[in-house]
């Protein structure tokens, strides 16, 4: 089926949320429609449709001048199996013993690493961006080290951060994220990787769930968002992270790096690694006993 996109950029998002809700009025109505903030600190939100048929372009045109909006690039986007593209594009992911694979890819396991299965539907967060990757670099190191008594992966996307401590480390490990579509992504991967009662994922921002509270304190806490949350999460994972406790931290730009660091060292937290891969980087920082 031919699938058709119109695409647009403005400032604001309050008004590229209103841009989004009158989208979804046109006629023919779109399939879905995204909001997405930029980030480059231009202040610029993105807002995109997807149709099966050819939008009315004067339709969104006349959205475009009435919300400030520049005009929408209308695009025909050529029949694809995207899943079916994808399973042949996302070629498995190495990080030490850790090896992420879909599962057109399962015969292919070396022996003797920890397998995580992330199926090709659910592809964010696959281990395949310079952030997760170095988040499971960062545990590849901490792996051999004592274990750790609970772990919270927070905005956990598919759960592999998650999933990838606890099959190192028998222990606790509660994910949490603030999408509701991303904590059902990884309930199935949990499920599918057979860590059901081993990883307990949960709807929630940031600490304030009941179950991430009840499960504190933490000897060990993923954070791969952005750098605003991240930033502002610093005095809450410093009541939630045990002393002696650490953070591995990402979602990143590598100029990001040193002010974050800074922020959670003003909490208490000590340096104890970085690993910059491209553009992004990941801090693994340790609260002060």
């Amino acid at each position: 089926m031919t699938t058709y996109t119109a695409l647009t950029t403005l400032s604001g998002e309050a008004q590229a949320r209103a841009l989004a809700e009158a989208m979804e009025r046109l006629d023919p109505e779109p399939t879905g429609v995204g909001v997405f903030e930029i980030e480059d600190g231009s202040g610029l939100w993105e807002v995109g449709g997807y149709f099966e048929a050819p939008p009315d372009e004067a339709a969104l045109a006349l959205l475009a001048v009435a919300t400030g909006a520049r005009p929408f690039a209308v695009s025909e986007l050529p029949e694809t199996d995207w899943v079916a593209k994808v399973r042949r594009d996302l070629a498995p992911v190495e990080a030490g013993r850790f090896f992420v694979h879909g599962s057109h890819d399962a015969d292919r396991v070396p022996e003797g690493r920890i397998a995580l299965l992330i199926e090709a539907a659910m592809a964010f967060g696959t281990g395949h961006h310079g952030t997760t990757l170095g988040c499971l670099r960062a545990l590849n190191r901490l792996a051999d080290g004592p274990a750790p008594r609970a772990i919270a992966d927070i905005g956990c996307g598919t759960a592999l951060l998650a999933m990838a401590a606890a099959r190192v480390w028998r222990v606790p490990v509660v994910a949490s994220d603030i999408d509701p579509v991303a904590v059902e992504v990884a309930r199935a991967n949990v499920a599918a990787n057979g860590l059901q009662g081993r990883v307990t994922c949960v709807e929630a921002s940031g600490t304030s769930d009941s179950q991430i509270a009840a499960a504190a304190p933490y000897d060990l806490v993923f954070a791969n968002i952005l750098m605003a949350p991240l930033v502002a999460l610093a005095p809450d994972l410093a009541q939630v992270v045990a002393p002696g406790g650490r953070v591995i931290l990402s979602g990143l730009l590598v100029e990001q790096g040193a002010p974050a660091a800074e922020a959670y060292r003003a909490q208490g937290f000590e340096d104890e690694a970085r690993e910059d891969i491209g553009e992004w980087t990941t801090l693994t920082m340790r609260r002060r006993a």
